[in-house]
């Protein structure tokens, strides 16, 4: 059985949330070995070397080997729990991998072809990547590392599904059973709208002949009017003396 990477890994006895938190403390991870028909074991990694073999995307999805002391188990990545923000993991699960019983896994798919595609190159199209895995079943043996998926014949308003990629013999696409989806389709881009800016806007109404002013924008006129009834306001105030006097010797007549 061919394996990708090897992790060393430590048997531990203390189990619960403060057994775990010491060593999170301690530069380790918690993880759990089941699977195989065998008893799941309670294991731990090294945090630094985990981080570094996560970064590669073929340690999701090919065979692992887990030594623990002087033993080797062959094994496949099944979950990983992750801090919330921080770049650390709180937990891994690895499952047994035996060469006689297939295995389930998500397995990543590659595309390929999309710039010379007739939909993108021809026609302005947008690529959609609609998955970017799928999960299959298969002897160790006939696990593939990824699936290539070919666009250079896609055209627009195009689509690929499930039944058109090209697996390797004896891997089943376990999804397939259930409904046929597009897994990468090619689309016309969205139009865009032209926003008219608000001064703009208002310029053009109060330019247009018998237009209503705009609000906060005075119509065409407004000034003059508005000066005229100060001049107006002012002269009253003038005479209004003159007329409180006049009024007076009136009183004493």
């Amino acid at each position: 059985m061919k394996t990708s990477f090897e992790l060393v890994a430590e048997f531990r006895q203390d189990q619960g949330k403060g057994a775990s938190r010491r060593l999170r403390r301690d530069g380790k991870v918690p993880a759990i070995l089941y699977g195989g028909h065998a008893d799941a074991r309670a294991l731990c990694v090294s945090h630094q070397k985990l981080i570094v073999m996560l970064e590669n995307e073929r340690f999701y999805s090919t065979i692992l080997s887990l030594k623990v002391g002087e033993e080797t188990q062959a094994a496949i990545l099944k979950d990983v729990q992750r801090h919330p923000y921080k770049n650390a993991v709180l937990h891994i699960d690895f499952q047994r991998v035996s060469d006689s019983e297939k295995i389930r896994i998500n397995i990543p798919l590659h595309f390929k072809g999309a710039s010379i595609s007739p939909g993108v190159k021809s026609q302005g199209g947008l690529v959609s990547h609609l998955r970017t895995q799928v999960e299959v079943a298969c002897l160790p043996k006939d696990l593939p590392e990824f699936i290539e998926v070919d666009l250079s014949g896609l055209s627009l308003n195009e689509s690929i599904h499930l039944s058109e990629l090209t697996v390797p013999a004896g891997v089943q696409l376990l999804e397939l059973s259930k409904k046929d989806t597009a897994v990468v389709a090619i689309h016309a881009p969205r139009a865009e709208e032209v926003e008219v800016a608000p001064a703009a806007a208002d310029a053009a109404a109060a330019a247009a002949p018998g237009a209503p002013a705009a609000a906060g924008v005075p119509a065409a006129g407004a000034p003059a009017a508005a000066a005229g009834a100060d001049a107006a306001k002012k002269d009253d105030a003038k005479k209004e003396p003159a007329k409180k006097e006049a009024a007076k010797k009136d009183a004493k007549k």
